[in-house]
């Protein structure tokens, strides 16, 4: 996705973010070689050079994401090729028997996830919680096949860092962990807290109504930028318990500007990928991700980006 600079209003707390107590660590800063490069391999993709594409529905004026500046306990960055970079994606923990399942989009992730470091409660290069490695990757074979953007989620299996950086105890006993339902109705509010691309950073949030847009859910809100790909989109059942009910991904990656995101349909596909990740089996290889299609848009002369909300 095109990157643009977001506009954050005052830093709020997050009905996310639950009180636990923590140890903190502090992680190096990236490598700012590193941090300067302008592509990630996610759909948000930051290129100033090239022309930004338009939609054909957008609702205005739409809301803006606000800061959580002590960061949410079960989400937390992605980092590509361990701390020392940027991060690039972001996840969050699923509920599970085994308690060490996250939940992010499967174009975040390439082969078998080696050397890919998740940091929950990630704020300000502090990594509360410690640091977990990828261990295994489970996605639907239908991305493997074809990288259908139907299918752009993935669950992934983590273990402590063997650095130091790390904590005593399975991650959702430390964190807390969502439950993972099926999409949204159109009309139903979610909050999708993020992290853009880069480091020593804080997450931000922004609730906003849901729509569909050629099968895939949507909603628009202003500073969705690159490095959002794989972010939760929560909402709470009837007993109050916050359930994951998509992440940033699915249609060009997730979107092709900052004001509206995509997430893959969530169907029953998504619990049986969760079963079999939390049964151990074999993980999958994942191919290169392609290009998010965003290039190819033509932009609508009669269309423009929403307005901010008053």
């Amino acid at each position: 996705m095109e990157q643009r600079l977001s506009s954050r209003s005052m830093a709020r707390w997050s009905a996310w973010a639950v009180p636990v107590a923590v140890a903190w660590i502090v992680l190096p800063a990236a490598s700012p070689a590193l941090a300067d490069q302008a592509a990630t391999p996610n759909g948000r993709v930051s290129s100033a050079a090239t022309p930004v594409p338009t939609v054909t529905r957008v609702p205005a004026p739409v809301p803006t994401v606000t800061p959580v500046p002590t960061g949410i306990p079960a989400v937390g960055p992605v980092f590509p090729a361990g701390i020392g970079s940027p991060h690039e994606c972001t996840g969050a923990v699923a509920r599970s028997d085994q308690a060490n399942l996250v939940l992010t989009a499967a174009h975040c992730l390439t082969g078998t996830g080696a050397g890919v470091a998740f940091v929950p409660g990630y704020h300000d290069g502090l990594a509360p919680f410690g640091v977990w490695t990828v261990d295994g990757v489970y996605v639907d074979p239908r991305w493997v096949a074809g990288q259908d953007p139907r299918f752009d989620y993935a669950v992934v299996t983590v273990v402590p860092a063997r650095d130091g950086r790390r904590r005593p105890g399975r991650l959702s006993d430390l964190v807390g962990g969502y439950a993972v339902g099926v999409a949204p109705v159109p009309g139903r509010r979610v909050e999708v807290p993020a992290y853009a691309a880069g480091s020593n950073d804080v997450p931000f949030t922004c609730t906003a109504p849901t729509y569909s847009l050629n099968g895939y859910p949507a909603f628009d809100c202003h500073g969705y930028v690159s490095g959002t790909s794989g972010s939760p989109w929560l909402t709470r059942d009837r007993d109050g318990v916050p359930v994951i009910r998509g992440v940033i991904g699915g249609l060009h990656q997730g979107g092709c500007v900052e004001y509206t995101s995509y997430s893959s349909r969530f169907t029953p596909a998504v619990q049986a990928l969760l079963v079999r990740a939390t049964r151990g089996g074999p993980a999958d290889e994942l191919p290169l991700p392609g290009g998010d299609g965003c290039d190819t848009l033509t932009p609508a002369a009669d269309t423009a980006a929403p307005a901010l909300a008053p």
